[in-house]
């Protein structure tokens, strides 16, 4: 097995870096999405095409294996939020490789995004500016499309204020927060919820990063009784003191974990935040300060700067349970998440750990 995955990895390595990313990189970002979206879209839709796909990226290995809140995640590497926005991809995903997916973010409403030029690649500092505006067709379409639908692997829905001038008022935006709960629920879809208070590109900014704001969203939302595992995703730009407010709060009312973290954003520009490498220190000063203060309290996803099964397991010892990316596939392919499988599992035994779990937190003093 390792000496047939590692001549797949070596060719799979070398058809992305010398032939499709060249291409994919010489057009406009946006547009290659699309076509990626559609493609996987299409592919997940024929046995045989995932069945290629899966015999070309895909690795497992048992001692990657955790259930967690109920939940059997098969490896630690889920796609993040941001990349499948209308829940299209997890049949396909499934094969390339990851453990789980995280769709969305999924607003109320439909939204079209932001205007304008909304993805910038950053090659020199492995990162991507990203200024979509929570581009979806909206939580009843999605939720209805979802329904009844079964995959092995299982799923989170992001779910996100509407990116629209009508809720940026305190009240309508928990009201139109709630709503999508209240979607997501009737229709029985998704293994857990992830509340994202943190999109750095909306239109009001992130109001419910405010401790007094965001007790009165939990308050709210808890009351829709949604009967999942619910997440909150963090800006990697918050304050301690902040943050603590946020835990005491999340305590109160029961939430689950926390997603550390989404994009950060530069001071002084008002658009956009930015992913990949750019971010990945301030989120792992945010998970390693989430796992000291609660110490296993919470359910931790490590988020930001994911290239390498080094970069994984530095966030499990770090505090993370699990793991989520999406630039890191865009420079280095598909093929990057079975390599961290593959990988992760070598990084575990060379250490004596014969489990994610005895790792996690173990350089958190």
């Amino acid at each position: 097995m390792s000496v047939l995955f590692g001549l797949k990895r070596k060719v799979n390595n070398s058809v992305y870096t010398y032939c499709v990313k060249p291409i994919c990189f010489s057009q406009d970002p946006e547009k290659v999405h699309n076509f990626f979206i559609s493609s996987g879209k299409n592919i997940g839709a024929f046995k045989l095409g995932k069945k290629v796909v899966r015999g070309l990226f895909n690795y497992q290995n048992k001692i990657l294996e955790q259930e967690i809140l109920g939940i059997n995640f098969r490896n630690p590497v889920g796609l993040s939020a941001g990349f499948d926005k209308n829940a299209e991809l997890i049949s396909i995903m499934e094969d390339v490789g990851f453990g789980f997916v995280e769709v969305g973010s999924v607003s109320a409403k439909q939204c079209d995004g932001n205007s304008g030029i909304r993805l910038k690649r950053i090659p020199e500092k492995k990162g991507i500016w990203v200024n979509l505006g929570l581009c979806n067709n909206g939580s009843l379409e999605i939720s209805n499309r979802l329904k009844g639908k079964n995959f092995k692997i299982p799923f989170g829905v992001s779910i996100a204020r509407t990116n629209c001038a009508e809720v940026a008022e305190t009240s309508e935006g928990i009201k139109d927060y709630v709503r999508s709960f209240e979607i997501f629920k009737e229709k029985g879809v998704g293994n857990y919820i992830t509340i994202n208070i943190s999109c750095p590109n909306a239109y009001g900014g992130q109001p419910f990063s405010d401790s007094k704001r965001f007790e009165s969203l939990i308050k709210e939302v808890v009351k829709v009784k949604i009967g999942k595992p619910i997440f909150v995703k963090m800006s990697p730009d918050l304050s301690s003191k902040n943050l603590d407010e946020i835990i005491r709060i999340s305590r109160k009312y029961k939430i689950q974990g926390f997603i550390c973290s989404n994009l950060t954003k530069e001071k002084g520009k008002p658009r956009g935040g930015f992913s990949g490498k750019i971010v990945e220190e301030k989120a792992d000063k945010l998970l390693e300060y989430f796992y000291r203060k609660t110490k296993g309290e919470f359910v931790l996803i490590g988020v930001g700067g994911i290239f390498s099964a080094e970069d994984v397991y530095r966030k499990i010892r770090k505090g993370a349970s699990l793991v989520q990316l999406v630039t890191g596939m865009i420079y280095q392919g598909p093929g990057l998440i079975g390599q961290i499988n593959y990988d992760l599992v070598n990084l575990l035994r060379m250490d004596g750990f014969n489990s994610i779990e005895e790792a996690r937190g173990v350089d958190v003093k």
